[in-house]
């Protein structure tokens, strides 16, 4: 039965969907390779640009036409939820690793660093599916959240406090406390994500049937 549960998950994955957003990634961070002398400078926004073109993949991990009817099955949510992330797992480890090996040696922006954002970037993204899951109806909520993604990343890159800045180059002095930030929007992610897992509670609704007082859902 377990086994039925996964290859059914691996098959409803939008592989088509998560796979076209992570070719477009690996193109941008490809092209630090053609910069010449400006892919110093344009190795890191490209690799930035790469890991938000991805995770507007992932965004839509969560999409099931079929919401509605597997909403029904004995597996809880937050099981199929764990499953639905444990599958594209490797491949999101995969794509991160093939994305840095695009980008020379020579110009490849700290790896530990550019990776807490990666992770921060991705996490994010699932846990923005799962709550549009866990307070909408929608079996596609993916458009929507891509739409926040993209909208949240370009104010945090435009219009956010200079001293609270995430997107940083790699010789601005405050490189480490930004990654500090990081570490909490990663911590963030992952708890929005487990708790909006969580199947909401149904209100008990007492009503009248004659003279008998019955309980329903």
């Amino acid at each position: 039965m377990r086994s039925e549960l996964v290859v059914a998950a691996f098959r409803t994955l939008p592989w088509g969907v998560v796979s076209a957003a992570g070719a477009a990634g690996l193109l941008i961070a490809a092209l630090s390779r053609t910069a010449g002398e400006a892919g110093e400078w344009l190795a890191l926004p490209l690799l930035r640009a790469a890991i938000l073109a991805f995770a507007l993949g992932l965004v839509f991990l969560l999409d099931d036409p079929a919401r509605h009817t597997t909403s029904t099955v004995p597996t809880p949510r937050p099981a199929r939820i764990a499953l639905r992330a444990a599958l594209v797992t490797p491949a999101v480890a995969a794509w991160w690793t093939v994305a840095l090996l695009l980008v020379p040696p020579e110009i490849r922006p700290p790896v530990a660093d550019l990776t807490l954002e990666a992770g921060a970037a991705f996490v994010l993204a699932v846990a923005g599916a799962v709550g549009a899951v866990r307070f909408s109806e929608s079996p596609r909520p993916g458009p929507r959240v891509a739409a926040g993604l993209l909208t949240s990343s370009l104010l945090a890159l435009l219009l956010w406090p200079g001293r609270w800045a995430l997107f940083v180059p790699v010789e601005d002095e405050r490189w480490a406390v930004a990654h500090d930030r990081w570490a909490v929007v990663l911590v963030a992610a992952v708890l929005v994500g487990v708790l909006g897992a969580v199947e909401p509670v149904r209100r008990r609704v007492w009503w009248r049937s004659g003279d008998n007082h019955r309980l329903g859902h």
